[in-house]
């Protein structure tokens, strides 16, 4: 199967982050580079793109892309990598960052990558298959408690401790090798089926988010990013997961808050070392974007510009 990745909010998230078109940029989640060409197409022949992916089949697309466009550039890694990548570049700092988080169409729909309960696979969900440990081998370590609070912090599920037992139970049989193997376990320890939701899709997303540190990358990237932009520089980023939204919505509130000061205290708005405003509300896809990429409806994408 051919999988065709429709990116989501495309023209929004990049007519948001291009402030110079001569400017250097960052595509911290390249996927098939629908981001990074038409950040391309929107600046003129003095700008630059970097693209950054963990994904190996990510890294092909790229050297494609590279090797007709001189403008482009790819790193192989993940974005919470980037200041040491800059640096090796000789880059000291960047116009603009681009984050679509999460897993993109082309993995979800490939068998073999073991990300979906919907198509039979080695139960894998890397996204960088050079390096870490698969689903399957971090199940069949894990003790019952660490399974169950993956869960429920990542999937938020409900049901984490009864679903992590069930898990425990099974691969003392045999190995859970196989996305349907987990699958089918998940749905019969699952109590209570949501409407028009596969019993396994919060378990399923809670394993992938452990395996390939998404959170993790993240808080490391937020850590740095004010770092990597230069003053007037934005950083926008796409979430598809609560837990991701919040991380990125309570950091950029916080650098436009700036410092944390007791009530009452006599300073000035410019004393209080503001270092980001906040570019409009969040955006969300139109129905129309929704109605032609069901993937979309949770998307939520959020603005800041570097200000200090």
């Amino acid at each position: 199967m051919t999988a065709i990745h429709q990116t989501v909010l495309l023209h929004e998230a990049v007519d948001a982050v291009v402030t110079l078109p001569d400017g250097f940029y960052v595509d911290g989640t390249f996927g098939r580079g629908g981001h990074s060409r038409y950040l391309l197409q929107s600046l003129n022949s003095s700008g630059h793109v970097l693209g950054v992916d963990k994904d190996r089949e990510a890294q092909a697309a790229a050297h494609e892309l590279a090797e007709s466009e001189p403008r482009f550039q790819f790193f192989h890694g993940s974005f919470a990598e980037l200041p040491q990548q800059l640096h090796e570049m000789g880059v000291d700092a960047v116009d603009g960052i681009l984050l679509d988080l999460g897993v993109s169409s082309p993995q979800l729909d490939d068998g073999d990558r073991g990300f979906s309960f919907m198509r039979d696979g080695p139960l894998d969900m890397r996204m960088d298959t050079s390096r870490g440990e698969t689903a399957a081998q971090w199940l069949s370590r894990a003790d019952l408690q660490d399974i169950a609070a993956v869960l429920k912090e990542y999937g938020e599920e409900r049901f984490a401790r009864r679903i992590a037992s069930a898990i425990v139970a099974a691969r003392a049989v045999s190995p859970i090798e196989t996305t349907s193997q987990l699958a089918r376990l998940v749905s019969e320890a699952h109590p209570r089926w949501e409407k028009h939701k596969h019993p396994a899709t919060r378990s399923f997303q809670a394993i992938r988010i452990k395996v390939n540190r998404e959170l993790e990358d993240l808080q490391a990237f937020l850590s740095v990013a004010l770092d990597m932009l230069r003053v007037g520089g934005r950083l926008v980023v796409i979430s598809f997961h609560s837990l991701e939204d919040r991380l990125v919505k309570r950091y950029m509130r916080d650098m436009a808050r700036g410092d944390s000061l007791p009530r009452g205290v006599p300073v000035t708005d410019s004393q209080l070392n503001r270092r980001m405003r906040l570019v409009g509300r969040s955006v969300k896809a139109s129905a129309e974007e929704v109605a032609s990429n069901v993937r979309a409806r949770s998307a939520v994408m959020r603005i800041a510009e570097k200000i200090n």
